[in-house]
């Protein structure tokens, strides 16, 4: 839309925009903003704006907390949802000490990988198709105390509600149930037009959709968004959370796309589809298994072979794991396959050798996308560097295999908890410091993190399950 910051005033100027909306993301993928009235902005402004990065969780010490945002001229859009025109600027961090990018920044980070990838001389392109599912519930209700643990999702289409009195309507009866979600019409699908509005607004923004669908589970929906280079995709999946979430609160809802909110239901996952190209050509096209050349193959291996170190990043809360588990559509088993959707990784049948690429099932939406792309995309590097080979494809149905036939057979599975994921990046650490794309600091910080905020106070708690079966004792 934008090449440069005078071109960037240009569309404000031509938009009546009255509101420049900087953001960055930051190590676990929220979103942050700071916003500029018009007027205060000039193509000086748009070359770097201070902030305070000793606000932001793990990142600089209150005595360094000095920082740049450092806009991208080619990622604005204009925002939907604010009363007054206002200008989304996405923004990279800038390290004002060490004069470089913000190591512990995700979004340069996603770039040190896509730049590492060209220095390799493997591809000069990686594309990436995320495919983002969420819930859309009616209400949420939580409390964490010293005596009480305790959540409640409410839901119109909660088979929960089939004998309760709907607010405002009568119970209709029409609800999907337990995995009976997939491709319903109305009434059973009840979010039709909700999703319907959210698809609308992402085109508003410029973003391609071209599905969408009630998924499996009970108020779950998924909406397919067109590929792109692997900072588009992860800029594509911040934009499409805001969008959700901010689309399903006007309509009254809450979108979460937690990777498993609902316990005996399927959940969020984000599979991510992915291919290099070099030149203009799909590196990944070839004659061997299901189309797929000897490099795609190689990037597959990799991928399966670091699927525990990688883990850390693409399935990244101590909720991932649940959902993790056989009987889900939420592959746990480190295998890949055609078609085969029990699979971690899967070949999709499509025509043509632009469309050849290979789908991996495990990663899902608590990510942050820049650094699970990243991850990603090193694992895949590694594979293809060591010609690794991703073994025989697993045609059966994987979900039914016994935990002593897949060992008996050697197959590798996920991580099964945030912890051993963890621990596991932390040995296979040195594939994601090749090129210097994630540094020791970087990957110490996130280590330290995960522990403080999520493992050890998620480790400590009593879960009410645990009272069903031990209070007794």
């Amino acid at each position: 839309m934008a090449k440069n910051a005078a071109e960037v005033i240009a569309f404000a100027k031509a938009n009546k925009v009255l509101f420049y909306d900087f953001r960055f993301t930051d190590i676990k993928g929220a979103w942050h903003h700071v916003s500029y009235h018009v007027d205060s902005v000039d193509e000086t402004t748009l070359k770097g704006l201070p902030f305070d990065g000793s606000s932001i969780p793990a990142w600089q010490p209150i005595h360094k907390s000095d920082m740049q945002l450092i806009p991208d001229p080619t990622s604005i859009f204009l925002d939907p949802f604010t009363a007054d025109p206002t200008l989304v600027v996405f923004c990279d961090v800038w390290d004002i000490y060490k004069n470089q990018a913000y190591e512990k920044c995700p979004r340069s980070i996603a770039k040190n990988a896509v730049k590492y990838l060209k220095d390799t001389g493997i591809g000069d392109t990686v594309y990436f198709g995320p495919e983002n599912e969420f819930f859309l519930f009616d209400g949420l209700k939580v409390r964490d105390a010293i005596n009480i643990q305790y959540y409640e999702l409410e839901s119109s289409e909660g088979i929960w509600n089939s004998h309760t009195d709907m607010p405002g309507s009568i119970n209709t009866g029409h609800r999907p149930g337990t995995k009976g979600g997939y491709f319903p019409v109305a009434p059973v699908d009840s979010q039709v037009d909700l999703r319907a509005d959210i698809v609308k607004t992402l085109h508003k923004i410029g973003m391609e959709t071209f599905v969408v669908h009630h998924e499996v589970a009970q108020a779950q929906g998924e909406i397919g968004v067109k590929f792109g280079t692997l900072i588009e995709a992860a800029d594509n999946v911040q934009k499409l959370k805001y969008v959700v979430k901010n689309v399903a609160h006007k309509w009254g809802k809450t979108a979460t796309f937690m990777p498993k909110p609902l316990y005996g239901d399927n959940g969020n996952g984000m599979h991510c589809h992915q291919s290099i190209w070099k030149d203009g050509k799909n590196l990944f096209a070839g004659n061997g298994y299901q189309g797929l050349s000897e490099l795609a193959l190689n990037y597959t291996g990799g991928v399966l072979k670091h699927g525990k170190t990688v883990a850390a990043f693409t399935n990244a809360s101590t909720n991932s794991y649940k959902r993790l588990l056989p009987g889900f559509e939420a592959p746990a088993i480190l295998a890949y396959s055609a078609q085969n959707r029990s699979a971690c990784a899967r070949i999709p049948f499509v025509s043509g050798e632009k469309a050849k690429r290979v789908e991996f099932r495990f990663p899902d939406s608590s990510a942050n996308p820049y650094l699970a792309f990243a991850a990603l995309l090193m694992a895949g590097l590694d594979g293809i560097q060591n010609k690794i080979d991703p073994g025989p494809p697993r045609e059966e149905d994987l979900f039914e295999l016994s935990l002593d036939e897949i060992r008996e057979k050697g197959i590798q599975q996920m991580p099964h908890t945030l912890r051993e994921a963890v621990e596991h990046m932390l040995a296979g650490k040195e594939i994601f410091k090749k090129g210097n794309v994630f540094t020791e600091e970087f990957i110490q910080t996130y280590k330290a993190y995960k522990f403080e905020t999520e493992i050890w106070p998620w480790e400590g708690r009593p879960h009410p399950f645990e009272f069903l079966t031990t209070y007794s004792c």
